[in-house]
Parts: structure tokens; sequence; C-alpha cells
């Protein structure tokens, strides 16, 4: 690992546990505070493969898997007592669901935005970030909260997001997952589309550094 590429690294980690944390907690009805500062992991692998090269990108996205993993782990030692009831901190669907997610949309991001690289500045990492964002969003809640992926874990019930309701309160009627998750792309998109301003601005200042 060089030590040009920890900053990157260190980014990611800090991004992906105050993730883990934030996404406890929810901003209105729909959304979580981990859907504000988890999309900017794409930005630090956008950063990283445009000024270090797609090796660089692929280091740091495995650094945040690990961190991910860690976290997740001792989440699940962690009991929490609420309703008369003891669970854990985080589950194993959303463990799994949130490994996975992170690991094939980062990667995807990746080998887009090296595919890319040659055209207009914009076009790879708007490209990457929201391909990977849309697989992220899918893979997580379909595994942590779906009732036809009930088997993973059978002990944890979430027939709650499986409820019935209007599409974020005003559209079709939907399994209430599908909201959660609905909501969590729309802010994904929005933050790709800010993101290229700080992608421009911090690849500018990296990139006469390195040459």
């Amino acid at each position: 690992m060089k030590t040009i590429h920890l900053p990157g690294i260190l980014a990611m980690a800090t991004i992906v546990v105050a993730s883990n944390i934030l996404v406890q907690f929810l901003y209105g009805q729909w959304l979580t505070w981990g859907a504000f500062t988890y999309p900017l992991a794409f930005l630090v692998t956008d950063v990283m493969n445009r000024v270090y090269g797609v090796a660089a990108a692929r280091r740091v996205v495995v650094a945040g898997f690990v961190v991910g993993v860690i976290c997740s782990v001792i989440g699940t030692q962690i009991m929490l007592q609420g309703d008369g009831f003891t669970y854990p901190a985080v589950t194993l669907r959303i463990a799994l669901g949130s490994g996975l997610a992170f690991l094939t949309a980062q990667l995807t991001d990746v080998a887009i935005f090296n595919r890319l690289r040659e055209g207009s500045w914009w076009r790879a990492p708007l490209a990457s970030t929201l391909v990977g964002s849309s697989l992220d969003t899918a893979i997580f809640f379909t595994i942590a909260f779906s009732g036809a992926l009930t088997f993973l874990e059978p002990a944890n019930d979430v027939s709650w997001a499986g409820d019935m309701l209007p599409l974020l309160g005003a559209g079709p009627v939907v399994p209430l997952w599908v909201s959660l998750g609905f909501a969590d792309w729309l802010v994904k998109l929005s933050l790709a589309l800010l993101a290229l301003v700080p992608f421009r601005i911090i690849v500018g200042y990296l990139i006469p550094r390195t040459t």
C-alpha cells in the first residue's frame, strides 16, 4: 500500500463508519441521516480513480469494505433494548446487504469510471456514480427488507417493512421498504450531480502534485 493513498483510505473508512452509525437515525419519514453521508464514498472512489488510477481506487474500495465488515460484526454483538425486546444493533440481513451492496456498487463504479475516463471530465464520475448508486440501493434494500428473502434470517422480523403504503406517501401502493429505497436513491442521484463540483476542485488540486 502506497502512503500517498492513505488519505483516500482514511476518508473512505471515516465515511463507512459514520454512515453505519447515522443509518440508525431517521431524517423525516423516508430517510436516514446515513443517506446523506454514504454517497460521499463514490466521490472518494472517483477522485482516487482519476488521480491515482484504477488499482488505487480498488484498494480504497477494499479498505472500505473491510471497515464495513468489522463495523457490522461489532454491531451484531451489541444488543439494544426496546418495547420489551432485546435485539442486535445490526441484523444479519442488514450486515449482508450492506457489505454486498457496497462491494458490488463500488467496484462497478471503478470499472465504469475507468472505461469512460478518456471522455469529458464529468462523464466518468457522473455515469459511474449513477449506476453504482442505483445498484447499491437496489441490492441493500432488497436483501435487508424484502419479504421474499426472509429465509436469510428467519428470526429477524421485518414484516413492518412490508406494510403496503403509497410510494413516498403519494404514489402507487408499494411495500414500505420500496419507499425507503426510492427516497434513498433520489438523494444519491441528487448528490451525484452536486458532487461534480468538489470532484472537479479536488482533482484540479491533486493532479499537479502527482505529475
